[in-house]
């Protein structure tokens, strides 16, 4: 098993923490946060933690920040998993980047592409051969439609649809 270090303590991170705990796939979970009484360090000690956590996540909200500290994590010799709710459908020929967050009853088609970094929020619909670039955040209810491209770094409305 393994153990997550989840940069960010507010709404994002509890999120992470939530569908990480569901897979079972983490002997533990700690965060860093700047002002979270919680964490285990500040936000940038990520290098102090290295040798103790063996992957980690950034669940910033910011999509530039959250894409950064991906990069930096990955250099720093993380491994840099997506993490998956149980209850949310990813086709076996989807592709989901590095640090992505599927929520429950998310839905990733067939042959459909999630970039780094994403967030795929609880009931949003990813139609069949669409692509969605790197750093989104696609809020609850969007729907993408088939072969649709979604611009790395773009954040949806709820319910919105896409293309």
């Amino acid at each position: 098993m393994r153990k997550l270090l989840i940069l960010g303590a507010g709404q994002y991170g509890m999120v992470a923490k939530e569908i990480a705990e569901s897979t079972g796939n983490y002997d533990g979970v700690a965060f860093l946060d700047d002002s979270n009484p919680a964490a285990v360090g500040a936000l940038y000690e990520y290098e102090r933690f290295r040798q103790e956590f063996d992957c980690a996540v950034a669940a910033i909200g910011n999509s530039e920040m959250r894409m950064r500290l991906i990069g930096r994590l990955a250099f720093a010799g993380y491994e840099v998993p997506a993490l998956i709710h149980p209850r949310a459908y990813v086709s076996p020929s989807a592709v989901i980047g590095m640090g992505s967050f599927i929520e429950p009853m998310a839905v990733v088609h067939t042959d459909s592409s999630v970039g780094i970094g994403c967030i795929i929020s609880a009931g949003t619909v990813i139609n069949h051969n669409a692509v969605i670039g790197d750093g989104c955040h696609l809020n609850c209810g969007t729907v993408v439609r088939s072969s649709a491209s979604v611009a790395a770094g773009t954040t949806s409305g709820y319910g919105e649809i896409i293309g």
